[in-house]
């Protein structure tokens, strides 16, 4: 039997090969695929045997390859929605062990195997082993959830539908709120009708879109708007859906530059604007752990939201699926082989 001394100071792990498949991006729209050496985990850390990995909209600015891009990436990196199996653990490592199935923040997990800190790791319950289970994502909608405030009563505005416009919607159906979605396709409309939206509108005139909201609400426009696109446009939307007193949410991922806003606008209705990205892990880790919950108990089902799934020798297509948003797309995943 190991010692608990032997075991804060040795790799417990199961049998492992010493290679393994790996995505790396090579130039702006191009990848190929390599056998690199298997990681090892450090003191602290874990190595998980990735069953997927979700594709985040993040990944399309690197992958459109602007100036500040540096390629060749390193294996597996920009892929940080990875779920799997616990292959090994690390010197000083407790409460984890090899054969668990976990969801994990690590950041290059457009590959077989990767390695991250035990920290970032979250276990998945034998209920939830089996399907796909990208945390990072499902937590980041809990985060934002959270942050939004949502009550029973309230009218919500979620500008823009995809994965997350979808699961807020849901949450906020669940939480008693009624829903106003806004999206440009329509497949995603049909969506959000189904995760509980009472009102859908499509994303087409922004001031027949205004007239729309302020119709429905009685010119009180709405007590909590999430803008969920990373666009200018949208976000201009979002401001003047925000009746006085509101909450404005910002839960896109705006990446392309500077905003102007109209902050007299703002400042005459007297909107909270909230920054609803986070940066601290533990918070990260503790919207996984709540997501879990949400989907034992119902409030959320992330299946019928990913779309598509890819095989890691896909990745490219994968990638250019979430940046043209064929329709019906919400959610891409790659399978690891």
């Amino acid at each position: 039997m190991t010692s608990t001394l032997e075991r804060a100071n040795s790799t417990i792990s199961l049998s492992t090969p010493s290679t393994m498949k790996a995505a790396i991006v090579t130039g702006p729209g191009t990848i190929t695929i390599q056998e690199v050496p298997v990681p090892e985990p450090g003191p602290g850390e874990v190595r998980v045997r990735l069953t997927g990995c979700g594709v985040c909209a993040s990944n399309l600015g690197p992958w459109s390859g602007p100036e500040w891009m540096q390629f060749p990436t390193a294996p597996g990196q920009l892929g940080h929605e990875g779920w799997g199996i616990i292959e090994a653990v690390g010197p000083r490592v407790s409460g984890f062990e090899p054969g668990q199935p976990v969801t994990t923040l690590f950041q290059n997990s457009y590959a077989e195997y990767d390695v991250g800190s035990a920290e970032e790791v979250v276990s998945l319950p034998m209920e939830l082993s089996e399907m796909p289970f990208p945390g990072e994502p499902l937590g980041c909608a809990m985060n934002i959830f959270r942050r939004a405030d949502i009550r029973a009563g309230q009218t919500v505005a979620i500008v823009g539908i995809g994965f997350l416009g979808a699961m807020l919607t849901r949450l906020a159906k669940k939480a008693g709120a009624d829903v106003i979605a806004i999206s440009r396709r329509p497949c995603a409309l049909e969506t959000a009708r189904e995760m509980g939206a009472s009102r859908t509108i499509a994303m087409e005139d922004h001031s027949a879109i205004v007239e729309q909201v302020d119709a429905l609400t009685g010119s009180r426009f709405c007590e909590r708007v999430i803008e969920a696109t990373g666009k200018s446009w949208p976000l201009d939307l979002a401001g003047e859906l925000t009746g006085e007193g509101g909450r404005l949410i910002v839960a896109g991922y705006h990446q392309d530059g500077p905003r102007q806003i109209n902050m007299q606008l703002w400042n005459w209705r007297g909107i909270d604007v909230i920054n609803a990205h986070e940066r601290n892990p533990a918070t990260y880790v503790r919207g996984m752990r709540e997501a879990i919950e949400a989907v034992l108990s119902g409030r959320l089902d992330p299946m019928p939201l990913i779309t598509n799934a890819f095989s890691l020798s896909r990745l490219d297509e994968a990638l250019n699926a979430t940046r043209d948003r064929p329709d019906g797309f919400l959610k891409a995943v790659v399978r690891m082989p």
